[in-house]
Order: C-alpha cells, then structure tokens, then sequence
C-alpha cells in the first residue's frame, strides 16, 4: 500500500509514500472515499528547476529539491523504509543514505479530528552526532494567504496580529525558557478576512514549554507550509551512538467554520484526555489582598470573609516561608518560616478547613534567591551562575542538579499540611543559553512524580501571569494562570483569544478590586464578576473592606457560577464576529443545544446611536428558547430598553436568534450584560 487516507469528524489526512520520501498531500477537508489514482495527483515540472516533480516530503530538504526551510538541516535527504498504520496512528520510518540516521514520523488524527505529529530522530552510527534541529512542516493550500498568531507582554498576553502570507518566511521565535508573554500560541493560515464564524482555516500549535519557532512560509516553488519545532541552542541536543531525540508533539486543526471551528475540535479533544476530577473550585487567592504581610489574624478574617460569600478553595500567595518579607530574597528555602507562623501553617489551614473550603499554597521552585540559604550552600546549582542581570531579583535554578532537593521539600510540605493546590509560578526568562531543553524536561519530570506521589494535589501553571500556557505541561497541570491583571477590560480580550485553544475550566479569571491593582483602571462590580463567570473563576481581593452589598452581589454571583458551571465548562464555546469593535459576544452552548450562557460587552464607545442586534451563535435553530437576563444589571445611558429586555424575557426560535438577533440594550462603555437561554 502506497497511499494512506486517515479520516475522522470531517478531515481528512492523505499521506503518499510512493517514491523515496513519504509526503503529505492533503490535510483539510474531508475527502469521502476515493480510489486513488498515482498519476492524478502529480505535479507539473517548471522551467528552470529539478527535472522531477516537486513533492513536499515530510523531512523536507535541499537534497529533493526543497529550498525552504528544511525540516532537519543534514545535507542529505531521507528515504522511506517502512510503514506501520494502527487504528488512526501512522508510522513512517524513514533513513539517510548510509542509514547512520533514522527518523520515525508518528501522524495521529483524534476521533475530534486533530491531528498530531512528531518525529524521532536516532543516531544509527558509531560517532556521536549533533542534532542541528528537527522541526515538523504540514503543507497548506495556496487559498490560505492570510496569517493570524499572537503577541503580548506581561499582563497582556495574547494579542492578536495579522499579515497576509507573502512569499517567505514568517517566523515567531521564542528563547525565554518558556513561551513567553510574546508566545506565538497558536499559528493561523487561512481565506482572507477570517472570522470566529468563517473562514477556511488551518492552525498549529507545538505543545512545549521551552524554547521554540513556529512558522509560516510561502515558497515561490508553489508550495505553502506551517511549520514548528524545538528552538535548539548549537550543540545543544549531543547524541551518542543508540540515543535518540523525541520532538515535541505539533498539534494541527482545520476547520471550515472559521475560529470557533477551530475551538470545537481542540476543546473536546483536550477534555477527552483531562485529569480533572471534580468540578472547579471558586478560589480566593490572598496575592493583591495582603501580598507579604503574613498575619494569622488577618489571614483569618479573610478566610472567614471568603466563606462567607461562598468560596471553596483559599489559596496562600507568596511570602510564608523562611526570611520572605519581600521580593527580593528566600527564594528556595522551602521552610514556612517560624517568626511569622509559629505553629506552622496548621492554624490558618485549620481556620480554612472549619470554614469549609480547600486550602492551597504559592511556589516557585524552578527559581532560586542570590540572598538565600539555598545560594550560599549550593550556588552551582545557580543556572548560568551571576553571569547577566537578575530578574525580579531572582535567579534560575538548575531542577535537574536540584532535582531530588525539590521533590524532597515539595513532598515534605505536602505529607505535613493537608494541601489541595499548589500555585506553581515562574517569573523569569532564563536567558541562558543551551540549557532550555533539559531544564523543560527536568520539570515536566518534576510534575510528574509529585502527580503520582500526590494524585490529589492540583497545580497551577503560574509564569509572571500567562507567559507558560501551553498543551506540553496541559497534561501535567490542572489549572492556567490566564495573566496577572485582574483588570476586566484587559481580560476580556485575553481570555477570548487564550479560550481559542484551552477549555475556559482550565483557565483562571478572577475578580479583582474596584480599582485594577495593575492598572489603576476604575471598574463596575457588576462588568468585573460577568467577565470572571466563565472560566474557572475565583478572586483577587481583599473581601474584609468590601461592603456587605458587595459581598451580597458576590455571594450572588458565585451561587450563580455554581448553577452554571457544569454548562460552562463544559459546553461549545461560541463567539460571535461583530462589525463594531467595540462590542462582543460570546458564550457557551451546552453540547445538546439546550441551554446557553451569552455575554454582551462593551470595550468602548459604540459606532453608532444604536448597537448592531445581539445573534447568538451556535443553538439549535428550530428548538425555541426563552432569553433572560441574569447577574449585576449593566450600567446603560437610554431612553428606553428594548421592549423584550424591559418585559425581563422573551422566546423565540433559535434560527431567528442566530441570524436577526435582538436588539441591544444601550451599555455604557465597559460594561456586559449576561443572557440565559433555555
């Protein structure tokens, strides 16, 4: 068998192996059943080039023709020795001409249609080899001439850019030690002038947490790629005879129904292997309540404060362990510090636990303080050693020399307190070079022996915010920090393009003072707590100065985010493309179409006196449903309200609400108003 057609929920992946490369030919649309024709498929030959077709293999090089970027940079090229397909899995096992290389490609397409794709390079010779660089290419087709991938600095990460796809090369490094706040997350191609409802589309992500490159390329040969791999410091990556290089996965998706599509393939796929066990916990986190100043009292007028309104897990930042009264010391000693606490942390978890919530705990053990007991008594375990500027007064730790240090005091913590969260932060580049690659690996291996030893503990992918979201740690982690303001209009866009990839129970959205502690910007409770419902909601707050109607509103909206929250994180997360920028709807759909949870937001002034009408995307659009508000009336400057919002609900078809909508209640800037359906 020379052609392999893998098909699944609407693509298909059509892979050729005739000749002496195996190559893609189609991955996108599905393609039905077919007899495949040898000859019906080949390419013309150009003027003024190699005297053979062109085929794009999958190890692309100079050897066959290929003059874009290649896959692996030997001088040589790859022939095909084997083919191995089980179920949906194909394997491909291909060689250098004196076979001291071999490559084996493993193609996946999911039951969600996904596709993932790796490839493992093993040294076959005698002589230590140094591996240059194995990325992963995916062909698209010429229609997609449009690109849209992600940039962003702290606090406000995931920032949309677009550019249209020109011949050569479109390439998003990253060399933090982790993706970054400028992280390239998920690379678009697609028709132009796509939306969240249409559009022709194809995306890859590469599922690593340390250095990387994900690009896009349009060759004048004809050919157009997306392509991604492990950023790889020279020398970085040394094989001996026997060894081998295991890339990261790529993670591919198509649609044909624009960004949402894309959305609906990744969201299931993602929930179809999730470890999470049981709902997710409303959280207070203490960070912007009290930051460094530890006091039992305080902390415990808080916990009874977040009991009060409903909270289920009580999560304490950073500042409880030896010496740290600030940010600038203590990092690595993993000793909760007598002077502050005594007795331990056994009466704060105490005062947690009576009040009937969940008690979780700040680290940060890939970092080490110069001015620590840690530094002084191992500074070779110092990444890089003193050489270049610290970073929020802080340095690396190598986790693979401290590796068994870590796993000690993180089990130790973890056996004498009744722990249920650990917040794992990461606030630092590493900017050393040549280390990335087994520093990811040292944690991932780190995770994974505190997950088996303690099954229970969830953890959080903390870094400075949102700078480590990514579907290589997804696996070891129950929780995103989605980024670290709280500042609702900031996290309107953040959390949209972030949910474009992670389901929103992965993600933390918090609600957070009156006045942003990030960006002093002033906003209603009523906008902070609908921009918090959906995802995996908690607080950022110091409940103890609120006024009781404002821990009424929040006692309120957590009994309300309780009631929804098998909808919400669990339903198709919809959005909806408007022609005013300045409003947006979004929501999520519950998978048998019968219940919707919408968003109507206002990030500024409107276009015009009246707003475009709300549609409300992705319901059934012959079943009826009846629309009312629900939660903290939005601030509004009219005359009037739409009669159907005046009378607090209306029914109608879904087809009507999809397509004519109804029309908007007139928010001031900054505000949103949530919509039920059922």
């Amino acid at each position: 068998m020379t052609v392999f057609h893998l098909r699944a929920a609407g693509v298909s992946l059509v892979l050729d192996t005739r000749g002496t490369a195996a190559s893609v030919l189609h991955w996108g649309s599905d393609l039905g059943e077919f007899a495949f024709s040898e000859d019906a498929f080949t390419p013309a030959v150009p003027p003024s080039s190699i005297d053979v077709p062109l085929r794009l293999s999958l190890l692309p090089s100079l050897a066959e023709g290929w003059s874009g970027r290649p896959a692996i940079e030997t001088g040589h090229g790859f022939r095909t020795v084997e083919t191995q397909v089980q179920d949906q899995i194909l394997r491909i096992r291909s060689s250098s001409p004196d076979a001291t290389q071999e490559v084996v490609t493993e193609l996946e397409l999911t039951t969600q249609g996904v596709l993932r794709v790796r490839h493992r390079f093993t040294n076959r010779g005698d002589d230590e080899f140094v591996l240059p660089n194995l990325d992963v290419l995916l062909p698209i087709p010429a229609e997609a001439t449009e690109l849209l991938d992600f940039t962003g600095l702290w606090s406000h990460e995931r920032s949309p850019q677009r550019a249209p796809l020109r011949h050569g090369v479109w390439s998003r490094e990253s060399r933090h030690g982790r993706p970054g706040h400028d992280d390239a997350f998920l690379m678009v191609a697609g028709t132009p002038g796509l939306g969240f409802r249409s559009g022709r589309v194809w995306a890859v992500h590469l599922a690593w947490s340390g250095d990387k490159r994900v690009w896009a390329e349009r060759s004048a040969l004809g050919y157009s790629v997306l392509g991604a791999g492990e950023l790889l410091a020279p020398g970085e990556i040394r094989l001996a005879p026997g060894e081998s290089y295991e890339t990261p996965w790529l993670v591919a998706v198509f649609s044909d129904t624009g960004l949402d599509g894309l959305s609906d393939r990744l969201h299931p796929w993602i929930r179809s292997t999730s470890t999470l066990r049981k709902p997710r916990p409303v959280v207070l986190n203490t960070w912007e309540a009290v930051y460094f100043d530890h006091d039992l009292a305080v902390l415990n007028e808080l916990a009874d404060a977040a009991a009060e309104v409903g909270v289920e897990r009580f999560v304490l930042d950073d500042g409880w362990f030896t010496g740290r009264r600030d940010d600038r010391r203590a990092l690595g000693d993993w000793f909760v510090d007598d002077t502050v606490w005594p007795d331990g942390l056994h009466p704060l978890i105490s005062r947690v636990h009576e009040r009937g919530m969940e008690f979780g705990l700040w680290v940060e053990p890939e970092m080490i303080s110069p001015d620590s007991v840690l530094a002084r008594e191992h500074p070779d375990w110092i990444l890089g050693g003193t050489i270049g500027p610290t970073w929020r007064w802080q340095r690396v730790l190598d986790v693979e020399k401290a590796y068994h240090y870590l796993l000690d005091r993180l089990t130790a913590l973890l056996t004498e307190y009744p722990i249920a969260f650990l917040k794992w932060d990461h606030n630092r580049d590493l900017l050393t070079p040549g280390v990335a690659h087994r520093q990811t690996r040292a944690l991932y291996r780190l995770l994974a022996a505190l997950k088996e030893a303690f099954p229970h503990v969830e953890i959080e992918s903390c870094a400075s915010g949102g700078a480590r979201i990514d579907l290589g740690i997804l696996p070891l982690v129950d929780r995103f920090w989605t980024s670290d303001t709280n500042d609702p209009l900031d996290r309107q866009s953040i959390q949209r393009w972030t949910g474009l990839l992670i389901p929103p129970e992965y993600l933390g959205g918090h609600l957070g003072d009156g006045v942003a502690h990030v960006t002093g910007r002033t906003s209603a409770l009523g906008f902070r707590l609908a921009t918090a419902l959906f995802g995996s909601a908690g607080i950022e707050w110091n409940l103890t100065g609120a006024s009781p109607a404002e821990k009424a509103d929040i006692a309120a909206w957590i009994a309300e985010h309780q009631r929804l929250r098998p909808l919400l994180h669990s339903g198709r997360v919809v959005r909806a493309d408007s022609p005013d920028p300045a409003h947006l709807v979004h929501g999520v759909v519950a998978q048998d179409r019968s219940h919707a949870v919408y968003a109507l937001v206002t990030l500024g002034t409107p276009a015009a006196a009246l707003p475009p009408p709300i549609r409300f995307p992705g319901l059934d659009p012959d079943r009826l449903y009846t629309v009312r508000p629900i939660g903290v009336p939005p601030r509004t400057m009219q005359d009037a309200p739409p009669p159907w919002l005046a009378a607090g609900a209306v029914t109608l078809p879904g087809r009507v609400l999809s397509e004519l909508g109804l029309p908007a209640p007139l928010l001031t800037p900054e505000q949103a108003l949530l919509l039920e359906l059922a």
